[in-house]
C-alpha cells in the first residue's frame, strides 16, 4: 500500500504570453516569484491596491502533499480582507481545543479562543492545495494570472531595476521590473542568484509526517504525546483535516535514515501502533523534515524584496511557517503601494524588514524552544523535561512550561519605527503596534464583524466624539483617511465588545494602518497628532514630512 493523493491536482498549462515576442525586454511594476501561499496573497493584495502583477511559477499544479495544514486566526482574517477566507472556512476543519499527553495520561487541554466575539476560529486545519486553490480562484476572479511553466533562471540587479531571465519550453526570455518579490520557498532561486545567505541553526532531529485517510472518531482537536507508549517513547502528534484526511506527526531522532523511513515497510507498523489494527487506513503522502530555525538579516536588497520560506525558515510545531509568510505579505503591500505611488520613500520598505524580521525572529525563538524541549540534548536537560512533565499532571504552573509547540500569533511590533509614541493610560495591551482585534458590531443597522471594515487603507476611529471631529475624513500625506465614529452615525457597537477590548471612552482616538495594525492611539481626538502619526507611519518625518535617510 504505496501513499497516493485523494485530491486531483488541477494540472495549469503552460502558456506563451506577448512577453516572449516583443522585440524588447518588457517591464514590469512588480514581478513575484512563486505562485505558491505566499506568493498568490501577495499577488492578490497587489491586485485589491491597484498594482499590476507578472506571478512567475515553475511548476503546473498547486501544492503537492498537504504541507502547511494549520491556518491561524490573523492569517484568516488577512484572506478575509483580500476576499478569499470564506471558502477556506467553510472547507477546513475549525479548532480550538488541544489536549497534551505523557505516555497514556492527559495532562492538560487548552482553548486557545475562549472568549466569544470573533468571526474567526483560532485555527482551521486545510490542506495547502485547497488553500492554494481557494487563493487561484480569487486570484482570477481580480483579473490576475499565474504564468505556470515559467521558471526564474537569473537575476541581475542594475541600479533600481531588476531583470530576470526566464525559462519556458519555448526557450528564455527576459524581463526587467521596478520590484522582484522574492516568495519561492525554502529553496529559492532568487537567493541563490543573489548570494544571500540565512544565519540560524539546523537540527539534528529528524521528523516523520505522514497524512492518511481514515473514518475515526477522534474529535477535532490537537493531541500531542511526550513519550507515547506506541511509538518508542519519542512525541507524536495527531491532527484532522478536511476529507477525513489525518496528519500524523512521529519524532525519530537524529540518527534516522531519511530515505529508509519514508518506504512504506517502514511507516506503516508505527502508523498502525498508534492507530491501532482495527483502524483502516489509506497513506495520503509521506514526508520527512529536520528542523530549521533561520532567517535573511534583511528581507529588502535593492528593488528585490524576500518573503515566506525565501525569507526565513521555522520548524512546522507551532504553524508559524505558512502563517508568518502570508503576514510577510500583509505588511509588505501597502508599504509597496505608497512607494510605488510616489506618497512615500523607498526607505519605508526598511520597516518591513524591520518588523517582520523581528516578527521571523521572535517565531524562531518559539521554535528553538519547542525543539530544545521536544528533544533534549543533554541529560540535564532531558532530567529538567521529564521533571516539568510529572508536576504538569498536577500543578498549573508547570503547564506552563510544558513546551510542545507554542503555536502562531501575530508579531506585535512594539518598537517599530513606525508608531506613534503612546503617551496616554489605557488599560488594554492594544498599544502601537498592536494587530486590530475583532467584535461584533452593526454597519448601518446590518449586523458584520469590526475587521471586515478595517483595513486597505489608514482609518481613524473615534468612540463617541464631540463636535470637534471632522465630518468625514482629515487630509494627510497619504491622501484622505477615513474616520469612522463609533456609537456614532453608521457603526454601533451593539455588544459593547469593541469598548471593552479597546478600552473606549468618549474622545478615544485609534489610527489603523491598511494592514490593521494600530499605529497610534489617544484619549482625544486631534486632527493634528493624527496627521503626524500618519507621516512616521508613511516613512516621513512627523515634524515636517521629510524623508527620513
Amino acid at each position: 500500500m504505496s501513499p497516493h493523493s485523494f485530491y486531483e491536482h488541477p494540472v495549469f498549462p503552460y502558456q506563451r504570453f506577448p512577453d516572449q515576442d516583443n522585440s524588447v525586454t518588457s517591464h514590469h511594476p512588480v514581478i513575484v516569484v512563486g505562485g505558491g501561499l505566499v506568493g498568490l496573497t501577495t499577488a492578490i493584495d497587489l491586485l485589491t491596491q491597484g498594482i499590476s502583477v507578472v506571478v512567475l511559477e515553475k511548476g503546473n499544479t498547486v501544492s503537492e502533499g498537504s504541507r502547511s495544514i494549520c491556518q491561524a486566526k490573523r492569517t484568516l482574517e488577512i484572506w478575509d480582507r483580500l476576499g478569499a477566507a470564506s471558502p477556506m472556512v467553510e472547507k477546513g476543519i475549525t479548532w480550538n481545543v488541544g489536549k497534551v499527553f505523557h505516555k497514556k495520561d492527559l495532562l492538560y487541554e487548552f482553548d486557545l479562543l475562549p472568549d466569544r466575539g470573533h468571526q474567526m476560529p483560532a485555527f482551521i486545519n486545510l490542506q495547502q492545495y485547497y488553500v492554494e486553490e481557494c487563493l487561484l480562484n480569487r486570484l482570477h476572479a481580480l483579473g490576475g494570472t499565474v504564468r505556470w511553466g515559467h521558471a526564474l533562471d537569473n537575476v541581475a540587479v542594475e541600479e533600481d531595476i531588476a531583470q530576470v531571465t526566464v525559462l519556458t519550453p519555448d526557450g528564455p526570455y527576459c524581463l526587467t521590473c521596478d520590484w522582484l518579490i522574492a516568495c519561492d520557498g525554502a529553496r529559492s532561486s532568487v537567493r541563490r542568484n543573489l548570494g544571500v545567505e540565512f544565519t540560524g541553526e539546523v537540527f539534528e532531529d529528524k521528523f516523520l509526517i505522514t497524512d492518511v485517510k481514515m473514518k475515526a472518531k477522534f474529535p477535532s482537536e490537537r493531541w500531542f504525546w511526550f513519550e507515547p507508549p506506541f511509538h518508542d517513547g519519542q512525541t507524536a502528534l495527531l491532527h484532522r483535516q478536511a476529507d477525513d484526511v489525518w496528519r500524523i506527526d512521529l519524532q525519530l531522532g537524529w540518527d534516522a535514515d531519511i530515505e529508509a523511513e519514508k518506504k512504506p515497510e517502514r511507516v506503516f507498523p508505527r502508523i498502525r501502533a498508534m492507530l491501532g489494527h482495527d483502524v483502516d487506513f489509506d497513506p495520503e503522502w509521506i514526508s520527512l523534515y529536520v528542523f530549521q530555525c533561520r532567517t535573511l538579516q534583511r528581507y529588502v536588497h535593492g528593488p528585490v524584496i524576500f518573503a515566506g520560506d525565501a525569507a526565513h525558515q521555522v520548524s512546522p510545531f507551532g504553524a508559524r511557517g505558512g502563517n508568518g509568510g502570508v503576514q510577510d505579505a500583509d505588511n509588505l503591500v501597502w508599504k509597496l503601494k505608497l512607494v510605488i505611488a510616489g506618497k512615500a520613500p523607498k526607505t519605508l520598505l526598511h520597516s518591513y524588514s524591520e518588523e517582520r524580521v523581528y516578527a521571523a525572529k521572535e517565531n524562531i525563538r518559539h521554535s528553538t524552544r519547542a525543539t530544545d524541549f521536544m528533544t533534549p540534548k543533554s541529560t540535564v536537560s532531558r532530567r529538567v523535561r521529564d521533571t516539568v512533565l510529572q508536576l504538569a499532571s498536577k500543578y498549573q504552573f508547570a503547564r506552563a512550561l510544558v513546551n510542545s509547540g507554542r503555536l502562531s500569533v501575530p508579531a506585535h511590533y512594539r518598537e517599530s519605527s513606525l508608531n506613534t509614541c503612546d503617551e496616554d493610560i489605557f488599560d488594554c495591551l492594544l498599544a502601537p503596534g498592536s494587530p486590530a482585534i475583532d467584535a461584533p458590531v452593526d454597519n448601518m443597522g446590518v449586523s458584520t464583524w469590526w475587521l471586515s471594515l478595517c483595513g486597505g487603507r489608514f482609518m481613524v476611529v473615534v468612540y463617541k466624539p464631540d463636535k470637534k471631529v471632522p465630518f468625514d475624513a482629515v487630509e494627510t500625506v497619504v491622501g484622505k483617511v477615513d474616520i469612522i465614529r463609533i456609537n456614532q452615525d453608521a457603526v454601533d457597537d451593539k455588544e459593547g465588545l469593541l469598548k471593552e477590548r479597546y478600552d473606549l471612552q468618549p474622545g478615544t482616538t485609534y489610527l489603523l494602518r491598511p494592514d490593521q495594525i494600530i499605529a497610534g492611539r489617544w484619549r482625544t481626538f486631534s486632527q493634528e497628532k493624527i496627521m503626524q502619526a500618519v507621516h512616521t507611519a508613511a516613512g516621513l518625518d512627523k515634524s515636517n514630512g521629510t524623508q527620513h535617510g
